[in-house]
């Protein structure tokens, strides 16, 4: 699994970590509003709060002088123009008798399906205080709610034995790599694998993972919740 928490790794360069530095240093920075955005448009604000208004019957300048708010930001936060704080959509909910799973619920009322665009990801690096990251990677289905699994794309830089940690957590975990080799340390045995192979495992188990290529390593990771 991609941990971010158990995870310990040596400062030591290695081949790769001109490559991992540049990587995280020009790793695409959006604005905080503007991922904010992002983030809460899956969600639709501001389609549930005009529903909840056209249901009650409500005046958006009635409405204004329920929850303290204008007219006019009430007009933007329905549009979309505006993201909504927490004690704005509180204020809101206390008027239509409504919490706030209402509009953090389930989007609509149809069959789970969920894109995610490729300039819609981010990349992370395993751990954002280290110069040598492990591994860098992204989620590849952030914004689908009550997952079953959880899916991402990990680039793996070229690091020594002793520059990864083992880790363990419920659930198995499943990698395919995509590009360049990874070595997968379980039951205290290494295996390499190349772009194309896969692996299933116990993910109870402690485990871990390493670039070994010269270019870093690319593999899809998935990992999924323990059999009830």
């Amino acid at each position: 699994m991609i941990d971010l928490t158990e995870s310990r790794f040596s400062e030591t360069e290695t081949v790769a970590d001109s490559f991992s530095l540049d990587k995280l240093n020009s790793m695409a920075t959006e604005n905080p509003e503007e991922t904010i955005r992002r983030v809460l448009s899956s969600y639709e604000l501001g389609r549930k709060l005009h529903q909840l208004r056209m249901k009650k019957k409500i005046a958006l300048v009635d409405l204004g002088r329920h929850t303290g708010l204008s007219a006019s930001m009430l007009s933007q936060l329905e549009n979309g123009k505006l993201v909504p704080t927490l004690p704005t959509l509180a204020r809101i909910a206390m008027v239509f008798d409504v919490g706030l799973e209402h509009f953090f619920g389930n989007k609509r009322r149809k069959g789970l399906f969920s894109i995610v665009r490729s300039d819609e990801r981010i990349q992370f690096p395993d751990r954002p205080d280290s110069p040598t990251p492990a591994y860098f990677f992204e989620c590849l289905a952030f914004s689908t709610q009550d997952k079953s699994l959880q899916a991402y794309l990990a680039e793996f830089p070229s690091r020594l034995p002793e520059e990864v940690a083992e880790h363990f957590h419920e659930g198995a975990e499943f990698i395919h790599v995509l590009e360049g080799s990874v070595a997968v340390r379980y039951e205290d045995e290494e295996h390499v694998l190349k772009a194309g192979d896969s692996v299933y495992f116990n993910a109870s188990e402690p485990h871990a993972y390493r670039g070994v290529s010269k270019r870093a390593a690319k593999a899809v990771v998935i990992t999924t919740a323990p059999r009830v």
